[in-house]
């Protein structure tokens, strides 16, 4: 088997390797979107590598992001592998894929936090270890609408015990409201971020938060303008501040995904940081985002990643929380030389979750199909 970047010219057979596993594809300008990534063209990093067979043509792939990471003053770069597909065809191909991305230069951890079940087992033979120690295998969620919750529970059971009986492809739970989105109650202290400049209150906010010392994936301004542009992401993400006398000390982003057709949609919570000296912010920003969830229709809010500092912070919300995962989700294979680890807290942010999610649909009429591959988690 031949290792090598990805390249332009294999983004359709990247994408039928997408579709072979029912994830969903990205456009060209998608791909285009991610190969612009600023913190990429940092330190020339490809945006992933593909095996090839002898008439090299892709047969196994998986995504590189690199973010950038500050402590201190000091710029470091983080690889995040997204998308590891290698087919039973491929068998093999996946120890040539995880050698090349955990041994790139540059970058201070080479990680994943979005492992499924079944390739959780993987990780640990190549050098990554699950982590953060606490919080590797754990999941948060808050049921909005527990019936939708639990007739999808059921569904999902019936599909996969016998899928004969039902149709894995028609869209359920397209409720008229994930159309006509009401407008929430957010909390006084609580309202959208509307501005991103260089300049704007965010931006005060971003170099507040870099000024505290820890660990912390890149958050500016220039950062967020590149995430919230990517073609592929119909619906634009939430973004909602907290502040206090005028300024703001923590923000949360998230989207409505719609993980496949027979799942109800979810708001999948894509960060939730704030700084170190506000107790209310965390808490304030978790209401705020429960309201969201309910005026987009969204059946729950999930946080699927999240360390040791943010479980501590989010207090009751987590000790009311639902758990979900159980599986070494998180690992990460840290490099010599790197900064102090310990003081690093993930969230979603510094994980693939923003751009691998799968939006939901535009509403379809009764009865009609929709094979829209599935995102598994």
């Amino acid at each position: 088997m031949t290792t090598r970047p990805f390249a332009p010219a294999d983004i359709d057979a990247v994408n039928a390797l997408h579709r072979s596993v029912w994830w969903p594809e990205r456009s060209k300008a998608g791909w285009a979107w991610l190969d612009a990534n600023p913190a990429r063209a940092d330190i020339d990093a490809p945006t992933g590598w593909v095996v090839t067979d002898a008439a090299n043509a892709p047969v196994a792939f998986v995504g590189n992001l690199i973010q950038r990471f500050w402590k201190d003053d000091v710029l470091f770069h983080g690889a995040t592998g997204f998308s590891i597909i290698v087919p039973p065809s491929a068998r093999g191909a996946s120890r040539h894929l995880l050698k090349v991305f955990n041994r790139q230069p540059h970058v201070f951890a080479a990680y994943t936090f979005n492992a499924n079940s079944r390739s959780a087992p993987l990780y640990g033979r190549h050098d990554m270890v699950a982590w953060p120690p606490r919080t590797h295998d754990l999941k948060l969620s808050w049921i909005i609408d527990p019936i939708d919750c639990l007739h999808g529970r059921i569904l999902r059971e019936a599909v996969k015990r016998a899928p004969h009986l039902t149709d894995p492809y028609r869209e359920r739970f397209m409720h008229r409201r994930l159309g006509s989105p009401r407008t929430p109650r957010l909390p006084s202290q609580v309202s959208p971020v509307t501005d991103l400049g260089d300049r704007s209150d965010y931006a005060a906010f971003w170099e507040a938060l870099r000024a505290e010392g820890r660990l912390i994936a890149d958050r500016s301004p220039e950062i967020l303008r590149w995430r919230m542009a990517d073609p592929d992401q119909k619906t634009p993400p939430v973004m909602v501040a907290f502040r206090r006398d005028g300024v703001i000390t923590g923000y949360a982003m998230a989207l409505m995904a719609k993980a496949n057709p027979i799942e109800p949609a979810i708001l999948e919570i894509l960060d939730l940081v704030a700084l170190e000296g506000d107790a209310k912010a965390i808490p304030a920003l978790m209401q705020a985002l429960m309201a969201e969830g309910r005026a987009l229709g969204a059946a729950k809010v999930r946080l699927q990643v999240l360390g040791e500092d943010l479980l501590r912070r989010l207090g009751p919300w987590a000790t009311g929380a639902r758990r979900e995962g159980g599986w070494g989700h998180s690992h990460v294979r840290f490099n010599a030389g790197g900064p102090d680890h310990h003081a690093w807290s993930p969230t979603p942010f510094d994980a693939d979750h923003a751009f691998c999610q799968r939006p939901v649909p535009v509403r379809k009429k009764r009865g009609e199909r929709t094979p829209v591959p599935v995102r598994q988690t």
